[in-house]
């Protein structure tokens, strides 16, 4: 009996998943035919509303991780931690507005599709050389970024469906691939809408439906201070807590500035005007989303005293142990779409790299829009294949792969982003050397901090490292040039 309940359980479930990624298919499919360029394909030429901008910005950044590794932080270490969604929300709500309105204005001006084709054009560099490293920082932490998702998802199929790791980062791979090659980004933008607004549906559902199970949050509480774990924002009000506050926030809000798959969104809003709307309702939006998680991570503290094997799993868990069949199916559904909204962003962002950075700027510098369409769309093939094969070594945990690449990503292209809309007078040499050194700086940092039993998180030394050379190599080029 209880085989026959579990089989059920579990065709439901499939049912579930399968009606979901029809629909999204669904929709690539019908918008397939409206792509007839790579402005189009890539950016979706510049003619999304503020709705739609807001949550693919939002709904592109909260992948996975939201559902798997955050709450999995939350259940290792207790309140304290939730400083890193405080962070989030704060350099989120700086970037849409000291990024936002002014990139997306510049860009347009330059016709820039790609950040590479920005900086090349802000700094006047015609040797193609800045444009090269920007998209070689971009698919190289792309591809470890990109391959978190792919993880996310082996372990959930995995969970959930009893099926191999293996098949569930080749399935959860197809689905992506389709719509990312048929859509592009106007289409992504469109799915991220609905996404949005269902993936925060359920993860607000989960912890209220859990709370009415448990009496509320008193048990909750009484199980962390048992494990003695952290129950407060402050647990006293030393110098050295204050400073973990800080490290806590930037490790992840400080790398916003420069996240591709972010930026880019700002760069396809239809009016400049409409970006205050976006902004208010993407930071509403996350606010939401990160303290539904936080709460799901808390819970899991006392759902779960003696500890998990693996505490990515813990929503899922949760999910399995305690919510109906049809509920579990719409969580797997919403994980999946996390997932799948990220990695889709971040595809379409390196398949710009190789279309329009190395492609169009290395061999067909005169390229027909119809013909980079086309580079794009198998540049999404080549990264995802790449992506696979990182994902089937499952060389860290999720939570790891999107500290490195998130870290990465933000150290090498966030102070350029921002002193390049603000300062003047930045050379092209002082902007190479800033992608460069920020992107190193994070890539190599891990290795210190296990070393010499450091706890900075990469992304504090990159990106300060980066603004540092930014500033003093332009400042001694003019000394020269003065001189």
């Amino acid at each position: 009996m209880k085989t026959l309940l579990a089989a059920q359980n579990l065709s439901l479930e499939l049912i579930t998943f399968a009606i979901y990624f029809s629909a999204i298919i669904g929709v690539a499919v019908l918008s397939y035919r409206k792509q007839q360029s790579d402005t189009d394909f890539l950016i979706g030429n510049r003619s999304l509303n503020f709705w739609l901008t807001a949550l693919s910005a939002h709904a592109s950044d909260m992948s996975s991780w939201l559902f798997l590794g955050y709450p999995a932080l939350i259940y290792g270490s207790g309140v304290f931690s939730a400083w890193a969604a405080v962070g989030l929300t704060l350099f989120m709500f700086l970037n849409w507005q000291f990024v936002a309105p002014k990139l997306r204005t510049i860009t347009e001006q330059s016709n820039s599709l790609t950040l590479s084709s920005y900086f090349e054009t802000r700094f006047g560099d015609t040797s193609g050389s800045l444009r090269l490293i920007s998209g070689f920082m971009s698919v190289l932490f792309f591809l470890f970024y990109i391959s978190s998702g792919l993880v996310g998802l082996g372990l959930l199929v995995e969970t959930l469906f009893q099926l191999n790791y293996t098949a569930g980062i080749s399935i959860g791979l197809l689905v992506v691939i389709t719509y990312v090659f048929m859509g592009g980004y106007r289409t992504i933008a469109w799915i991220d809408l609905f996404q949005g607004f269902f993936l925060l549906a359920v993860i607000v559902l989960i912890p209220l439906l859990l709370l009415s199970h448990i009496g509320g949050m008193g048990p909750v509480m009484k199980e962390i201070s048992a494990k003695q774990l952290s129950t407060t924002f402050f647990p006293d009000y030393t110098p050295k807590t204050f400073i973990n506050i800080f490290l806590t926030m930037a490790s992840f809000g400080l790398g916003y500035f420069g996240q591709p798959h972010i930026i880019t969104k700002f760069m396809g809003i239809r009016r400049v005007s409409d970006m205050h709307k976006a902004k208010y309702l993407g930071i509403s939006w996350q606010a939401i989303a990160l303290t539904a998680a936080t709460f799901i991570g808390l819970i899991g503290i006392y759902a779960f005293p003696k500890g998990l094997d693996n505490p990515e799993q813990l929503t899922l868990e949760i999910v399995k142990q305690t919510l109906s069949p049809f509920f579990a199916g719409l969580v797997l559904c919403a994980v999946l779409a996390a997932t799948t909204n990220v990695m889709a962003a971040q595809i379409l962002v390196v398949a710009s790299n190789l279309s329009e950075d190395f492609y169009k700027r290395l061999f067909r510098k005169h390229a027909s829009p119809s013909e980079l369409l086309w580079v794009s769309r198998c540049s999404v093939i080549l990264i995802s294949a790449v992506a696979f094969i990182v994902a089937f070594f499952k060389i860290s945990s999720i939570y790891q792969l999107v500290l490195f690449s998130f870290s990465g990503l933000g150290s090498a292209f966030g102070p350029l982003i921002l002193i390049s809309l603000y300062v003047e007078n930045i050379h092209k040499y002082a902007a190479f050397a800033g992608i460069f050194i920020g992107g190193l700086t994070a890539a190599i940092w891990p290795y210190f901090n296990e070393l010499y039993q450091w706890h900075i998180p990469s992304l504090v030394p990159g990106f300060f490292l980066s603004a540092f050379f930014i500033f003093s190599l332009s400042a001694l080029q003019r000394r020269r040039v003065e001189a």
